[in-house]
């Protein structure tokens, strides 16, 4: 559980994982097996409408929580089931232990329920006097560590066999032998006597089921069902969010959780439960059977038209296990109760601000979360709803502030740029990178080299290079820049220009342009973002254009999926919705529309390997078409992971420098093992990542933009 009180400290709990090597490899090795294990389970499944499928049933349930809830008691109770609704967690406790000590219950079992977590159920009834054993094998060790967990499924993946053996030696009082079997045998060994002795049975829920009152479960392990049924009371704890109005949409859910999850076609067992069953120990021969809803936010949630979606998410924990992120952290620094992307949210709306206001900082918005979730959640869109909340609700941080207001102001912007030019001749020793900045000015980016301020900006170049440039042609095309390729590496604008022109565009270059606004949209800054997404809407003019060409996959990702949405509540939302029909990253555009291919380039016999941007790969779902390319023009070498995050993030490499450094590492060896010559990708921040990186090393990789590739080889 992250329980920093300030960005320093945070920083400081970080640094702790990541100076936990086991902690470290166990994430790599379960995240490298769960993406191809996953990819192999849905072979045969639809996976992209089904998904969508869950997401509709969703959808259309979140309105109806009362009518579901008033629908599940009435069946419920008509087969001798007591249903409860607690508003906030502490109510959700003082209802289970009124049930305890009603029922004389002393002895409670435990299978595995984040809900129950997330009220700290466990801590209210020791403090009624109960004493509660968790069964679950993984909820039963950090039980005994006196740790929360650090993935909803798999809460104890943090953990070796090492750590466990001791946890269990000192637990018995005897010298317990590493090995995982053995360790699974003592653990059968010490809870058959808390399944045997137990007064009570507290499970989660993963269904409820309003039109029959059912409790539906899935579980991978025998202690669910043991939980459920051995003990005299049975109380299952569930959020108002599990209610579904049929088993026909439970059932729907049971096709993509298990595969999401674990990669498994199904649970080992799915427990269904309709009515109190028989039980001997009591007087009538009936189980006494409690359901408890916890609302705790949740019926306002619901009610909240841009985060209500979270309220989908069916805990397969999936946004963990592809968060590149959470690999390196684990859930304990990435979570509150809940972990990954859905905790970063949850945290929010059901433990506080002040619990999420660091948490929700950590997010590198790669969209691996959102390309991966089971109910379809836009993941890093609600996370950037909160920040922009928490700007609003505690004022902007000064630096935040002042990046806001200069990256909305197109004229001061380009002049501190222009400025830089001079201010960094002391610093850059006559070569293309910033070599002697003192530390104190960028605290943690000695990781990689940063380039330097290009001696002449793209837009002055522009006027002599558009003469030279056919007057007429077949597209009509706007070349946007962002910040990075007008005045950082405008060499690959021209390098685009020439690829294009070559094959009849009719090419152009709006002055007015400016940053796309994704930097100002990422801290919050919600006015920056309208502002410079209009300022750019108005230099393009859709209507001049067939076609907005930009080298950028974040800008191309930002404009083409966010704008309408930034300006929704503004005049101009039809003329951003216009402008993003036409909004083509370089890659798509050359492939797809201009039809470049193999007779288009000398091809040469260098290997080339390739990092794919995230807003390219996930945002746009451009995967083929920079592959396809690079095959036309030389010899394509393939890499391990090359959709995973570089690193950058924008911002987020000078907020978490230390995360940014570990993700640029790894991707580094990735490329560098495909034996390759040259690293060719589609977005300027990865350039300045991967190239940065690659200096430092001693330039093993010679790192271009696709475009500078593509035309180096343009017959």
């Amino acid at each position: 559980m992250q329980s920093a009180r300030s960005m320093n400290e945070y920083h400081e709990q970080i640094r702790e994982s990541l100076d936990n090597s086991f902690l470290r490899e166990a994430l790599d090795k379960f995240a490298v097996a769960y993406k191809a294990n996953r990819l192999m389970i849905f072979a045969d499944v639809n996976a992209k409408d089904l998904i969508q499928e869950i997401a509709q049933a969703k959808d259309e349930a979140l309105p109806r929580i009362e009518e579901l809830y008033a629908m599940f008691k009435a069946e419920a109770e008509k087969r001798g089931v007591h249903v409860h609704r607690a508003e906030t967690a502490a109510g959700a406790n003082e209802i289970i232990c009124r049930i305890a000590k009603e029922n004389n219950c002393k002895k409670i079992i435990k299978s595995k329920s984040m809900t129950a977590e997330e009220i700290h159920m466990n801590h209210a009834l020791e403090g009624a006097g109960c004493e509660v054993a968790e069964t679950d094998l993984g909820e039963w060790i950090i039980q005994l560590r006196h740790e929360g967990p650090t993935h909803m499924v798999m809460p104890a993946i943090h953990l070796s066999r090492v750590q466990v053996a001791d946890t269990f030696s000192e637990e018995t009082g005897t010298k317990q032998e590493s090995d995982i079997s053995k360790l699974v045998k003592v653990a059968r060994r010490e809870l058959r006597a808390k399944f045997a002795g137990a007064d009570m049975g507290i499970s989660g829920a993963n269904f409820a089921i309003a039109d029959t009152g059912t409790i539906g479960i899935c579980t991978n392990e025998g202690n669910g069902r043991l939980t459920s049924t051995l003990p005299r009371v049975h109380v299952a704890i569930a959020g108002l969010d599990k209610l579904v109005p049929n088993i026909h949409d439970a059932l729907r859910i049971i096709k993509v959780l298990p595969r999401n999850a674990t990669a498994q076609a199904i649970t080992t067992y799915v427990s269904w439960m309709t009515g109190a069953a028989e039980h001997s120990q009591n007087p009538d021969k009936r189980k006494i059977m409690h359901v408890v809803f916890v609302d705790n936010g949740r019926s306002a949630l619901a009610k909240d038209a841009i985060c209500a979606s979270a309220l989908r998410c069916v805990r397969c924990g999936a946004c963990a296990n592809v968060c590149p992120v959470y690999r390196l952290v684990g859930g304990h620094k990435m979570g509150y109760v809940y972990i990954g992307a859905i905790g970063l949210i949850l945290t929010y709306f059901f433990h506080g601000r002040e619990n999420a206001r660091h948490l929700i900082q950590n997010c590198i918005n790669c969209e691996a979360c959102k390309d991966v979730c089971a109910a379809g959640i836009d993941l890093p869109a609600i996370i950037q709803e909160i920040r922009a909340r928490l700007v609003e609700e505690e004022g902007t941080p000064i630096t935040s502030s002042l990046l806001a207001n200069v990256l909305e102001n197109r004229k001061l912007f380009h002049t501190l740029l222009r400025f830089g030019k001079f201010a960094q001749r002391p610093i850059t020793g006559g070569t293309p990178f910033i070599r002697h900045l003192p530390e104190i000015f960028l605290k943690g980016q000695g990781f990689r080299a940063l380039p330097a301020v290009a001696s002449s900006p793209f837009r002055d170049r522009w006027e002599k290079i558009s003469k030279i440039l056919p007057a007429v042609g077949k597209l009509r095309v706007g070349l946007f820049a962002g910040c990075a390729q007008d005045f950082v590496y405008p060499e690959q604008l021209e390098a685009a220009v020439k690829v294009l022109s070559a094959k009849g565009c009719r090419i152009d270059f709006p002055m007015e342009q400016s940053c796309c606004g994704l930097p100002v949209r990422m801290m919050g800054e919600r006015k920056a973002a309208e502002n410079t997404a209009i300022r750019n809407i108005r230099a393009f003019d859709p209507a001049r254009f067939d076609y907005i060409v930009t080298l950028c996959a974040s800008c191309a990702s930002y404009m083409k999926n966010s704008y309408a949405e930034v300006l929704a509540a503004s005049t101009m939302r039809t003329e951003a919705e216009q402008f993003a029909t036409r909004v083509r990253d370089f890659s798509s555009f050359a492939r797809d529309v201009l039809g470049l291919g193999d007779g288009d380039f000398v091809k040469s016999g260098e290997g080339v390997c390739y990092h794919a941007p995230c807003h390219l790969c996930r945002g746009l779902g451009v995967t083929g078409q920079p592959r396809d390319l690079i095959r036309a023009a030389a010899e394509y070498k393939e890499s391990p992971e090359e959709d995973v995050c570089c690193g950058f993030g924008g911002t987020y490499s000078v907020k978490f420098p230390e995360i940014s450094a570990q993700l640029l590492q790894k991707k580094l060896d990735n490329l560098e093992s495909s034996g390759a010559e040259v690293l060719v990708t589609d977005c300027p921040g990865c350039v300045m990542q991967l190239r940065g990186g690659e200096e430092k090393r001693g330039n093993k990789l010679k790192v271009e933009h696709i475009a500078e590739f593509l035309s180096r080889r343009m017959k």
